[in-house]
C-alpha cells in the first residue's frame, strides 16, 4: 500500500475503531462441539477474524444498483472445521442478512458488531469440508481506518472504489476477515449496462441482458480478504499478454487515462524485471486499476490481488510498489498484521533498486540519507518489527525503516545471498503466510553471519540504532 498524507474522513466513517480492537465471542446453544471464537488473537486488530475453520473458497454474487447505491449479494463460503462445531462467526459490517444455509439446511444467526453468528442445525465435526450460504444485501458503507484513512465499498462519482486494508472487506462480503486465512475465489457481479466490474483474477465470462452485464471473474490462488476487490465505474478497459504470455487487465478511469498511460505502458517491463529479482510470479495474471476517487481517500493505492487498485493515475515507482506485494504480501502474508513490514519493507526496497536502476539514488544513498535524519524524525516513532498499535501499521517506519533493515542485511550478508534470499524467500513461502520469527530464522540458515545484533537493533530497536554495517 501506498498512503497519501493522512486527512480527516469526517461523517463518511460508519465504523469505530473500538470494533476492530475488541473481541467478540459467539452465545452457545445445546449442540455438541465448541463455540468458534469471534477472534484469531491478532496482536493489533483482536476483533478481526474469527477461530475453529479455514475458508477455502469464497463464491460472490454480487448485484450492484449504482444510481440506487444498493447491493444484493449472496456469497457461498466453503471451510473446513477445525474442531467440532455448533456454531461459528463470519465478519459482515453492516448489510442486512436475510438467511443463511449451512449444507443446504436453514441456520439460525445472529448479529452483534460486525460479527454474524451462526449455528448449524447439525453441528459440524472437526475436519468436516462444509458450505454456508448467506443472502445480505443494502447500502454497503465505506469505513475509517484506526489511521483515519477511508476504506471498504467507497463511494465515487460513477460507481464504487473497493479496497479492503486492513478491514474493509467486511464491508461488502461476509467471511473470515484476518490475513491468516487465505481462500481461492470466484465472483459474478451484475451492474447496470454502461458500468464495467473489475475484480481479481482472470474473466470468464461476460454477458448483457436486459440491460445489464454480469461479470465473472476467478482468482484461483489463495488470496487474504484484505486484498480482493470489486471495483465498478466506466473504464476503459483494454486486456494483452506480456512477451512472456501473461494476461494483463487494465482498466482506467478515462479522466486519469493520459496521466497514466507513461506509467501502465512500463508494466511489462516492470514484471520482467521484478521476475528476474523475485523469481517466478506467483499469480496467473496482472493489471491494474485506476479510478477517479474521492479526497476522503487518503491513501495513493493498494495491491489488491492481481490488479493493484490507484486511487489517481500513478508513476512508475509506485507501479512498481505495488507489483513487488505480490510476491511479498500477497503469495507470502504476515500471519499477523504486527509483520506487516515484511510487505511495506520489501515494496518500499524494491522502489529503491528501481530508482537505482533508472539512474536516481542507490540503495545506499536512500539508506544514508535516512540514517542521517534527527533521531526526532517520524521514522524512528516505533520499531518495523512491533508496530505497537493498529494505526501505526501503514506508518513511515514501517516502510522506511523496514527497507532500511533489508540493505542492512544485504551489507551483512553480501550481495549473492541477499539476492538469493530475495528469491528464495518467497519461493518457499509460496501462497503462504508468515512471521519475522520465520524471515530472520530463514536468513540466518544462509549465512555464517551472527545476525541478531541486526535484527534486534534495526528490527525491534525503539530508538534509531547507533551503528550500520
Amino acid at each position: 500500500m501506498n498512503r497519501r498524507p493522512v486527512r480527516s474522513c469526517g461523517a463518511t466513517a460508519v465504523l469505530a475503531v473500538a470494533l476492530l480492537l475488541s473481541s467478540c465471542t459467539s452465545e452457545t446453544v445445546a449442540v455438541s462441539g465448541a463455540a468458534g471464537s469471534g477472534s484469531v488473537g491478532d496482536p493489533l486488530f483482536p476483533g478481526l477474524g474469527n477461530g475453529g475453520y479455514q475458508v477455502t473458497h469464497y463464491g460472490l454474487d454480487l448485484d450492484y444498483d449504482v444510481p440506487k447505491r444498493q447491493l444484493h449479494a449472496k456469497a457461498a463460503i466453503t471451510a473446513k472445521a477445525k474442531e467440532d462445531l455448533r456454531s461459528f462467526q463470519l465478519d459482515l459490517q453492516g448489510l442486512k442478512v436475510s438467511g443463511v444455509r449451512v449444507d443446504g439446511r436453514d441456520a439460525p444467526f445472529s448479529r452483534k458488531g460486525h460479527k454474524l453468528t451462526v449455528r448449524p442445525a447439525a453441528g459440524l465435526r472437526k475436519g468436516a469440508t462444509f458450505r454456508t450460504t448467506v443472502a445480505y444485501g443494502g447500502t454497503p458503507q465505506e469505513m475509517q481506518d484506526p489511521d483515519e484513512s477511508t476504506e471498504g465499498w467507497v463511494k465515487t462519482g460513477d460507481g464504487a472504489f473497493v479496497a479492503g486494508e486492513p478491514a474493509g472487506a467486511m464491508t461488502w462480503f461476509p467471511g473470515n476477515n484476518h490475513p491468516g486465512d487465505k481462500a481461492a475465489y470466484d465472483f459474478k457481479i451484475t451492474v447496470p449496462q454502461r458500468y464495467r466490474a473489475l475484480a481479481n483474477g482472470e474473466l470468464r465470462a461476460m454477458r448483457t441482458a436486459k440491460g445489464r452485464t454480469t461479470y465473472e471473474w476467478h482468482n484461483g490462488e489463495p488470496m487474504a480478504s484484505y486484498l480482493a476487490t470489486a471495483t465498478i465505474g466506466v473504464f476503459d478497459f483494454r486486456t494483452y499478454r506480456t512477451p512472456e504470455g501473461l494476461p494483463v487487465y487494465v482498466a482506467v478511469d478515462p479522466t486519469e487515462a493520459a496521466a497514466s498511460k507513461r506509467a501502465l505502458d512500463r508494466l511489462p517491463e516492470i514484471l520482467k524485471w521484478q521476475t528476474k529479482l523475485f523469481g517466478r510470479y506467483p499469480f496467473s495474471s496482472a493489471g491494474a486499476i485506476v479510478d477517479n476517487t474521492p479526497d476522503r481517500v487518503a491513501w495513493i493505492a493498494l495491491e489488491t490481488q492481481t490488479k493493484p487498485i490507484y486511487a489517481g493515475a500513478p508513476d512508475a515507482s509506485t507501479v512498481v510498489h505495488e507489483m513487488a506485494h505480490q510476491w511479498f504480501g500477497n503469495s507470502v502474508t504476515p500471519k499477523t498484521w504486527r509483520d506487516t513490514w515484511l510487505n511495506e519493507g520489501f515494496a518500499t526496497y524494491a522502489e529503491w533498486l528501481w530508482e537505482e536502476r533508472e539512474g536516481g539514488l542507490t540503495t545506499q544513498e536512500h539508506f544514508d540519507e535516512l540514517f542521517a535524519s534527527s533521531a526526532d524524525e517520524e521514522r524512528w516513532d516505533f520499531p518495523p518489527g512491533d508496530p505497537g498499535k493498529p494505526e501505526n501499521v501503514t506508518e513511515t517506519p514501517v516502510y522506511e525503516r523496514g527497507a532500511m533493515v533489508l540493505q542492512q542485511l544485504r551489507k551483512a550478508v553480501g550481495d549473492k545471498t541477499f539476492f538469493s534470499i530475495l528469491k528464495e524467500w518467497p519461493a518457499a513461502h509460496r501462497h503462504g503466510n508468515a512471521d519475522s520469527a520465520d524471515f530472520i530464522a530463514f536468513c540466518q540458515e544462509r549465512t555464517d553471519e551472527d545476525l541478531t545484533d541486526l535484527f534486534d537493533d534495526w528490527l525491534y530497536g525503539k530508538r534509531q540504532p547507533d551503528w550500520e554495517y
